[in-house]
């Protein structure tokens, strides 16, 4: 598989899970606004639990699903590149992240 597709599905695939990862974290941060305030005791911590694991499937799912079906089907070293590039760009929004928090800082 070329190297230029590798590179362009792990900027798609991080991006997305990025995306995804402020969506969520704007849902949490705005949840009183969103939902009211929610006392209840019991819901609350499931519905948050499920909110968990649901973001572990949809993230597993973006930055684990096609280096795994590429391993299962023998393309072994261009599964471990892809997973690789798709962490170095997480890594990357990560630290531009990073940056802007500093730059924003008052």
């Amino acid at each position: 598989m070329e190297n230029k597709y590798l590179l362009k599905r792990a900027a798609i695939d991080a991006l997305a899970t990025a995306l995804y990862v402020f969506l969520i974290s704007q849902i949490m941060k705005n949840g009183d606004q969103l939902f009211g305030k929610v006392d209840n005791k019991i819901f609350a911590p499931m519905v948050f639990l499920l909110t968990f694991i649901f973001s572990a499937l949809v993230t597993g799912y973006l930055i684990l699903g096609k280096p795994i079906m590429m391993y299962l089907d023998g393309q072994k070293k261009e599964a471990l590149r892809l997973l690789f590039y798709t962490g170095a760009a997480l890594f990357i929004i990560m630290i531009l992240g990073f940056a802007l928090l500093i730059s924003l800082k008052v």
